[in-house]
């Protein structure tokens, strides 16, 4: 398993904030999990569960406003 954080430079959507918004793993079968964290009173928190490394930048990197960094 590797450890990572998404820090978001730019909140393109204006829900998740900026700087680090998720903690995840990268399983060694290739699944990746995410912990969202609540960054607003009103932004419930979720956990989800990812095909792959690929497939969580296409959704969350915004265009490299969101970083992957491994931990």
């Amino acid at each position: 398993m590797k450890a990572f954080k998404l820090a978001r430079e730019t909140d393109i959507s204006g829900v998740s904030g900026t700087g680090d918004v998720a903690e995840g793993v990268l399983f060694l079968s290739g699944k990746v999990a995410i912990s969202f964290f609540p960054v607003k009173p009103s932004f419930t928190a979720s956990v989800v569960i990812y095909n792959s490394m690929d497939e969580v930048e296409k959704i969350h990197g915004h265009g490299g406003a969101t970083k992957i960094v491994w931990l």
